[in-house]
């Protein structure tokens, strides 16, 4: 059992950066590879990025590379989402979740997830 907790959300400013926390509880965090998803209400939850348990791997959706980079420091049990030139289409609810499955791009292979932060970006 993993239970994840994320933070960092808020309101900024098109351009402007915000880091993501996820915090895990339980001593296996460091043999799930993790990953963040977005939603937005009446919408579905979107791959953002993921990063396999050694942190040797990681994976982006094509609408954030180059902006968002995904970390994690498995002493501190806790995965990072480092967000920059953020644009106001990155409003969303980011989720944090552990992998179970193979497919790191798809939420149904995922089996554990937090409660989310809000991101809102203004124009």
């Amino acid at each position: 059992q993993v239970q994840l907790v994320e933070s960092g959300g808020g309101l900024v400013q098109a351009g402007g950066s915000l880091r993501l926390s996820c915090v895990a509880s339980g001593r296996t965090f460091n043999t799930y590879a993790m990953g963040w998803f977005r939603q937005a209400p009446g919408k579905e939850r979107d791959f953002v990025a993921a990063i396999t348990w050694s942190g040797g791997s990681t994976y982006y959706a094509d609408s954030v590379k180059g902006r968002f980079t995904i970390s994690r420091d498995n002493a501190k049990n806790t995965v990072y989402l480092q967000m920059i030139s953020l644009k106001p289409e990155d409003t969303d609810v980011y989720y944090c979740a552990a992998l179970r499955g193979v497919n790191v791009r798809d939420r149904d292979e995922y089996a554990y997830w937090g409660q989310g932060t809000q991101v809102t970006v203004s124009s």
